[in-house]
């Protein structure tokens, strides 16, 4: 008998020969966990988790980026970069895929419609999408650039996935739901900037589309006033999934 040769990404993957394909698709071994949230205590398991963390990149979280050039101060936007840099080493250790889900636009735009741009530069006349930053040039949230780079603290490896996106929600004409399906991949803890915005748009549709969602509260911030993050709380608590921390997933891992 020939050795049957892999197709795909395990756990959704084939084994096949010129004679026969394989499509039993064994399971991952489980890593079942506990988890302890605001509102009840999950069972889970790791083998069919990732994290999925959004915009820690040098546009939202650097003080060269495009929110300081508009004059927001992004010192919140920095706060979950300590808990992630513990958090992220310990989730590869458990084979736990790192997704960094970046706004990261297309140079020529062709899929960013007037509105999108409105926001980035409402009178038309300031630095927006695909600008150069007067600091370094860096064109903003241009694919490929510093500007839509994660940011330098944050170690990455390259074992860990991107994903450029170009709305507020990481799913939205991205192949994040194709890449997590592949991964075989239910369980999504969210992390990154800003909560109110990119991180519960992206945690709202990962809702829709039936996977469990799970915030890790010390891992997400805002620069939009307090009561956005405690509303963000609230509808995740709500509606959406659950609300953990860092150091709570750390010790239900360990």
């Amino acid at each position: 008998m020939t050795q049957l040769r892999t197709l795909g990404v395990a756990p959704n993957a084939w084994s096949v020969d010129a004679a026969t394909a394989d499509i039993t698709r064994p399971p991952l071994p489980p890593r079942p966990i506990t988890l302890a949230t605001d509102t009840k205590t999950l069972r889970l398991d790791l083998a069919k988790a990732a994290i999925a963390i959004i915009d820690m990149q040098n546009d939202f979280c650097h003080p060269d980026g495009w929110l300081a050039h508009i004059g927001v101060d992004v010192a919140p936007a920095r706060d979950p970069i300590v808990p992630l840099k513990t958090l992220v080493p310990e989730l590869r250790q458990v084979s736990v895929p790192i997704l960094w889900i970046n706004w990261g636009n297309r140079p020529d735009l062709l899929n960013i419609s007037a509105g999108l741009r409105h926001v980035y530069n409402p009178t038309g006349e300031g630095v927006g999408l695909g600008d150069p930053l007067p600091t370094n040039s860096a064109p903003v949230l241009m694919k490929d650039s510093w500007a839509a780079a994660v940011v330098d603290e944050l170690e990455q490896k390259p074992t860990d996935v991107y994903v450029d996106k170009y709305r507020m929600s990481g799913f939205w004409d991205t192949p994040l739901d194709s890449i997590l399906r592949n991964l075989g991949r239910t369980t999504i803890f969210f992390a990154g900037v800003n909560a109110d915005q990119c991180v519960m748009a992206t945690l709202q549709d990962a809702n829709f589309l039936g996977y469990d969602c799970i915030l890790l509260r010390d891992c997400t911030a805002t620069t939009s006033p307090d009561y956005c993050f405690k509303a963000t709380i609230y509808n995740v608590n709500q509606c959406f999934g659950f609300v953990s921390d860092s150091e709570t997933l750390l010790k239900a891992i360990g």
